[in-house]
């Protein structure tokens, strides 16, 4: 004979289900999520009664979750075969709220009420936080009936019965031969049937609870079947099954280009799987937004592309971590402070970096492949300090000493053949390999033999000035190099002095002239006009003051600024080129001949046009054509 009563919810119940019942909409689904992890829960401790011999009623039951569906009547019931409740334990547990931040809970949910109805619906994805995820039930239904039968021989089962509104009722059946568990009726609400349908059903599970360590039988038929990999041990799994389950995850056509599967026990406790892609489909420059990888608790999904287990110059890798170190209930927010999920990032990173430095290593090609189609993402990695030596290490480049764009560099084989003397690694930024090796500041590297890394991406430079150092070298643009220190430097400056001889001191007091009549022709367009020690071919070029950014650098943060003002730079000019020595017998002949105004405004334009920086280019065109007008006079056709 049932003995039956009546009770009231506590008011910070009543509080919670109004909210549930009358505020949140957006992921409904996660009531079956709830109720399943708590089933597992269950199952969990009645795995653990048995082990420790425990005398349990049934003990031959089945360790399982079944859920059915009624279609017509528009009800779900979910049973487990777990530890049951007895009834102080069901009153405990579904009568109150036993977690004491209640409150807490309550007035994070006014306050997203407060704001806009986005914040108000994702508050769904917190309900787990102060333990009430069973209530979420009443997001879907109007009625719930839960009977439960302790594990304990001669407890007695109860059945618990609320509409949400305020109260329950609560009959223990004490002659009732039921069996172990737990069994969950829900009547739905009007507006949720569409969760009476086995398919939606079947959907759910495998969308949240698809690697919950027991079997979820959905009208009789297993939903849960793909296997949790990475719980298994790394020998018994082939590298197809590792493919199919890339596949799975991923939604991807193609197996992965790499597998990483980590087991990890201190200084905390997780599993992890990650596949690196063979491509990134990236059309819109949408993957480090959408980055992160699936983040599990005893086999329930807690976080779809959780971001801070993955950097963001990791954004390509695909997968998913489980720990049991992790509340199981536990909301967005509180992940993003979880001390575990951090230490679970920084032992994971350690080992992706681990895992492309063997490949570097020992399988070149294939990590050259790798560069070439995650290299542009991964360079992004010059912010993660922690792991700044084992990053630089795998950076790769298109360097001087390569024979063409395609063949790359590490920065290790640039420092084994670095020249004695050399205390600098040296870059320049270009928009090809023809323009970077047609730049007059490259002339006087190629003619010493410096090796140069070629940049042609505008992470590239922030890469390389973001690390500053490499081992014991500095990381130097080409433009900011000071060559004087080099034994060559200056074995190539007492030859550029005997070469110079052959001006008079005459002609040197000239040429000091000529260079104060172009400085005073650009005005403030320079910060000054010099002799250059660098040029070879050219006859000028552009410098930066000491201390300024490069070139490159500046025109990102020009764009950044909407700002299109060139700089202000010092212009050298090649005492030895052809065009200054025919300008020193124009000035010597006349120093105000127009010929010295337009040659100096040419070859600044022309600097400037190399540099990226000439925004109107009709003064140019017109003053090449009116020299090419004048030069056409003295071919011999014309005469």
């Amino acid at each position: 004979m049932a003995k039956s009563r009546k009770m009231k919810f506590k008011t910070e119940v009543n509080k919670l289900l109004d909210i549930l019942t009358h505020s949140l909409y957006s992921n409904r689904e996660i009531f079956l999520r709830e109720l399943i992890s708590n089933a597992s829960d269950a199952l969990d401790k009645m795995r653990f009664e048995s082990t420790r011999g425990t005398e349990v009623h049934d003990p031959d039951l089945a360790l399982e979750i079944a859920i059915d569906v009624d279609e017509k009547e528009k009800r779900i019931t979910i049973s487990d075969t777990g530890i049951g409740m007895n009834e102080e334990e069901i009153i405990s547990n579904l009568g109150t709220i036993a977690k004491s931040g209640t409150e807490a809970f309550l007035n994070m949910m006014a306050e997203n009420g407060k704001k806009d109805e986005k914040n108000k619906d994702d508050a769904s994805t917190i309900i787990g936080k102060f333990g009430v995820g069973f209530y979420s039930v009443f997001m879907a239904a109007d009625k719930v009936v839960v009977t439960s039968k302790s594990f304990k021989k001669d407890a007695p089962a109860v059945k618990w019965t609320s509409d949400g509104m305020g109260s329950f009722s609560l009959d223990v059946l004490e002659d009732a031969e039921i069996k172990r568990g737990t069994s969950i009726e829900i009547h739905l609400r009007e507006d949720a049937n569409d969760f009476a349908s086995k398919d939606k059903i079947k959907e759910v599970v495998t969308k949240h609870s698809n690697f919950v360590n027991f079997p979820i039988n959905v009208g009789g038929e297993k939903a849960n079947t793909v296997t949790a990999l990475w719980r298994e041990p790394k020998f018994k799994i082939k590298q197809k099954e590792y493919d199919e389950f890339y596949k799975f995850i991923s939604h991807d056509f193609q197996e992965p280009m790499d597998t990483i599967h980590v087991s990890v026990d201190a200084p905390v406790q997780f599993n992890a799987l990650v596949f690196i892609p063979k491509q990134v489909f990236d059309m819109f420059g949408t993957v480090k937004d959408d980055r992160g990888l699936d983040l599990y608790v005893n086999g329930v999904l807690i976080q779809t592309k959780n971001k801070d287990l993955i950097p963001e110059y990791l954004a390509f890798c695909k997968g998913l971590v489980e720990s049991p170190d992790i509340p199981l209930n536990v909301s967005r927010e509180t992940l993003q402070e979880n001390l575990v999920v951090k230490k679970i990032s920084q032992a994971l990173v350690k080992q992706i970096l681990n895992h492309l430095a063997k490949k570097a290593k020992k399988k070149r090609e294939e990590y050259e492949a790798f560069w070439k189609e995650h290299g542009k993402i991964f360079k992004f990695g010059y912010q993660d300090f922690e792991n700044k030596d084992k990053f630089a290490d795998l950076l790769l480049f298109n360097s001087s000493a390569n024979e063409n764009a395609d063949q790359l560099t590490s920065l290790a084989e640039y420092v084994e053949r670095m020249k004695k003397d050399q205390k600098e690694i040296y870059y320049l930024t270009g928009a090809s390999r023809a323009a970077i090796e047609s730049d007059p500041h490259l002339e006087i590297f190629k003619r010493k033999g410096l090796e140069t890394f070629y940049l042609y991406e505008p992470v590239d430079e922030f890469a390389l000035s973001g690390l500053t150092k490499y081992k014991d070298f500095e990381l130097k643009a080409v433009e900011q190099a000071d060559l004087s220190k080099l034994d060559s430097f200056k074995e190539e400056e007492k030859e550029g002095e005997e070469k110079a001889k052959s001006l008079s001191k005459a002609d040197e007091k000239v040429f000091e002239k000529l260079l104060q009549r172009i400085t005073d022709i650009l005005g403030d367009r320079v910060t000054d006009v010099k002799e250059s020690h660098r040029l070879h071919d050219s006859a000028s070029c552009l410098v930066n003051p000491d201390g300024t950014m490069t070139s490159h650098m500046h025109k990102m943060m020009q764009m950044m600024n909407k700002d299109a003002t060139p700089p202000q730079k010092i212009m050298e000019i090649n005492k030895d080129h052809k065009l200054t020595r025919n300008l020193l017998k124009i000035y010597k002949a006349d120093p105000r001949d127009t010929f010295i105004d337009n040659t100096a405004e040419q070859l600044f334009e022309s600097a400037l046009l190399l540099e990226g920086y000439l925004t109107d280019p009709h003064k140019l065109v017109n003053r090449i054509n009116d020299v090419l007008e004048q030069s056409s006079a003295w071919h011999p056709a014309t005469k």
